[in-house]
């Protein structure tokens, strides 16, 4: 019998990507147990219950003796369980000190304090990253180093094994043709989102919401810590304007696989993103938990950092031409072996074979986590002929635009009674008897009647069709064509051209359909075609 002793959330996602090591070995039974007196064991227990695991007490794991015992953290009573132990990774390398705790300056991996009872070495197996881990573990902790071995990071191989996954978790995500940057923020009161809590809002409120998407990768125990009542409620602002929140387990490494960029403070996360050559942009302004020469240290010494989101374009371009491959291999060896290189480890612990069955990493889930899409933007415009380029930012920003647009009603009276232009989306199915429903002309009509502010009112009947009515310039159907590029098909989301139709309606004036504009929205040209109204629009049911 295995006993997986788990003292955090974030202990307990490190062991689950350990576990496929004895999958099609009916000769192992797996049990776990809550380690106590960790601050971060609520959400461990949570997991615990949501993984279908089977479990024993604490009370009840400290008699008789097991076969092997998993553990990912040094710290707590785990030595007082009988049978042999392994000390498995718990992050990406060994950067980070807890003030405080243990030995100065060191983390509780290469520390005496935590690694040695009674001044021998509590645990049979020290798994250990890289080589230069165990050099470290040989200079502060030598007798333990006689018990590691090197066999690579589990989840490193996970993510790695995803990477054909990547387009289909932006998918998932709904990116598109956005560049995703994530924010990777560690716990504690040097982590990014304690030091710069509005760091998330600012990014999503001052950027270009067509251009860029915004995630949160956030170590686990800050969900442990603030709970995600408070958590959701402290992020509110970013979460209404489309910032993603990973999930603590699987997702937030899907998250890194899909992203485009990340910015971080000194937790080593952003270590994985390296490894697969994301460019990195710093934000930690330095403290006493960042160990000084260490892979994390390296990676922050050598990538742009961000002092304010106007300086975001600035650092990607910086981040782009820094070899953070290189960079990684410091904190990440044996890549795509530690399964079996680990497996050989503990079995010998177990004192049995392996079965001759391939191991290997399996690819992550998709991300279920579903962004907001925001209700309200304030649009930028230019219209150069039929060439329009819009902008859609937050609706508070102080930049100088050129319009309000906002989804009825989703985007509340204080913002459909100022917008210039309100859109509304088809429900794309039929309620259920008995109905009433809007058709586009009849709900165009009513809310350029109902709002003396709206100037365009449309209908979005699909993502490549749209009934617009202008107040002064008449109706249309809008035909928007997909982008195609790359082999790749990406669709605009139509109300941003909804707004580009509108600021070329205002600027040209009354004019004789068919027109066919070109749209420059975010990243992508949009092509498209404004038409003399197709009767069939105006009976489309909403």
């Amino acid at each position: 019998m295995v006993l997986v002793a788990v003292r955090s959330a974030g202990a307990l996602h490190r062991l689950l990507d350990v576990l496929p090591v004895f999958e099609g070995d009916e000769r192992i039974g797996i049990r776990f147990t809550l380690v106590p007196g960790s601050d971060f064991d609520v959400d461990a227990l949570a997991a615990l219950e949501r993984s279908g695991a089977r479990t024993v007490s604490w009370d009840e794991a400290r008699v008789g003796r097991h076969d092997l015992i998993l553990g990912a953290s040094p710290k707590g009573p785990l030595r007082v369980l009988s049978g042999p132990r392994a000390l498995l990774p718990h992050g990406a390398g060994f950067n980070k000190t807890i003030p405080g705790e243990g030995s100065p300056h060191l983390p509780s991996g290469l520390d005496p304090h935590h690694l040695l009872a009674d001044g021998e070495p509590w645990a049979d197996l020290y798994a250990l990253a890289h080589d230069t881990q165990l050099a470290a573990l040989t200079g502060h902790c030598p007798a333990a180093a006689a018990r590691a071995a090197v066999v690579g990071d589990p989840t490193l191989d996970r993510l790695l094994a995803s990477a054909g996954h990547r387009g289909r978790y932006r998918q998932a995500l709904g990116t598109g043709g956005r560049r995703l940057v994530v924010l990777a923020s560690t716990w504690g009161p040097e982590s990014l989102l304690t030091r710069r809590p509005g760091l998330p809002a600012e990014l999503v409120g001052q950027l270009p919401y067509d251009s860029y998407q915004f995630a949160l990768v956030l170590h686990p125990n800050e969900f442990s810590r603030l709970g995600s009542f408070d958590l959701s409620r402290q992020l509110a602002p970013a979460l209404s304007g489309g910032l993603v929140l990973a999930g603590p387990y699987e997702e937030w490494a899907a998250v890194l696989v899909a992203a485009d960029a990340v910015i971080t403070d000194h937790g080593s996360s952003a270590l994985y993103a390296a490894a697969q050559g994301r460019p990195v942009i710093g934000a930690y302004d330095g403290g006493a938990e960042l160990i000084p020469d260490s892979p994390m240290a390296r990676l922050l010494a050598r990538v742009p950092a961000l002092s304010s989101p106007a300086e975001l374009d600035e650092a990607l371009a910086a981040a782009a031409a820094v070899d953070t491959v290189g960079l990684a291999r410091a904190a990440f060896a044996r890549q795509g072996e530690s399964l079996g290189r680990l497996r050989d480890e503990l079995y010998r612990l177990l004192g049995l074979a392996p079965r001759a069955v391939p191991v290997a990493a399996a690819p992550l889930t998709r991300p279920t986590s579903t962004p907001r899409r925001p209700a309200a933007f304030a649009v930028r415009a230019a219209v150069s002929g039929h060439h329009v380029r819009v902008e859609r930012l937050a609706p508070g920003t102080a930049e100088a635009v050129h319009h309000l647009a906002a989804q009825h009603p989703e985007a509340g009276p204080r913002h459909t009674q100022s917008a210039a232009v309100l859109w509304r989306r088809a429900s794309g199915g039929a309620a259920a008897p008995p109905s009433s429903a809007w058709t586009a002309g009849g709900w165009t009509a009513r809310m350029l009647d109902e709002a003396p502010g709206c100037r365009t009112a449309a209908a979005i009947l699909t993502p490549e069709r749209c009934l617009v009515r202008h107040r002064t310039a008449g109706t249309f159907t809008v035909h928007v064509a997909p982008v195609r590029a790359d082999g790749k098909v990406v669709r605009p989301d139509p109300a941003a051209v909804v707004s580009a139709v509108h600021a070329w309606l205002g600027a040209a004036g009354p004019s004789k359909a068919p027109v066919s504009l070109v749209c420059d929205i975010g990243p992508s040209t949009v092509r498209v075609r404004v038409e003399d109204v197709d009767p069939g629009d105006l009976d489309y049911e909403l």
